[in-house]
């Protein structure tokens, strides 16, 4: 007996991973604006969230520019996943004839915001290390969720060379059809 796995039926698991993804990291970027406020407002002994206590004694500015490139990091990590919903939701990759624009806009976005994340991940983690240089004790990049700054600008320039490719793509498609 044979089973036959089709593309609609890899595409819905995908979106099902990518729900459960996105509400993750919605609720990791909403953990972090919504501690900044707390913090600030309200209950200055939630410092210890993260383990930035000793960055928010030593000064609370430092503390929430740290928290706003840990939030920034985070949003535009659930802004690619919305995207990819989104794309999956309403069904606009078209394995019938995969090179349209919609998908092209997708991944110049999706490039976009791989880059954004690159730098701003860059610019937290040689943040956090100048604080460091300062006798702030700060804990681990990975556990900021800071890390990886490299592997997004690598992504980033994948995306970038493969729209190209795509852009290409979608130009003979559409000429290949003006000729049928």
């Amino acid at each position: 007996m044979e089973i036959r796995i089709t593309n609609n039926q890899i595409l819905k698991i995908l979106l099902i991973v990518s729900w459960i993804i996105f509400i993750g990291v919605c609720v990791e970027a909403g953990s972090f604006l919504f501690n900044i406020l707390y913090t600030m407002v309200l209950n200055p002994g939630n410092s210890s969230y993260l383990q930035l206590s000793e960055l928010y004694a030593y000064d609370h500015g430092q503390f929430v520019v740290v928290l706003i490139f840990m939030s920034i990091v985070a949003i535009m990590r659930a802004l690619i996943f919305y995207l990819i919903v989104k794309i999956l939701h309403e069904k606009k990759l078209d394995m019938s004839q995969p090179f349209n624009k919609e998908v092209g806009r997708f991944i110049l976005k999706v490039a976009y915001l791989a880059l954004g994340i690159g730098l701003f991940s860059y610019w937290g983690v040689k943040y956090t290390e100048w604080l460091e240089s300062l006798g702030v004790k700060m804990p681990d990049i990975q556990f900021l969720r800071l890390g990886g700054a490299d592997v997004w600008l690598f992504m980033s320039i994948t995306l970038f060379v493969i729209l190209q490719i795509f852009k290409k793509g979608i130009e003979i498609q559409t000429e290949n059809e003006l000729t049928i």
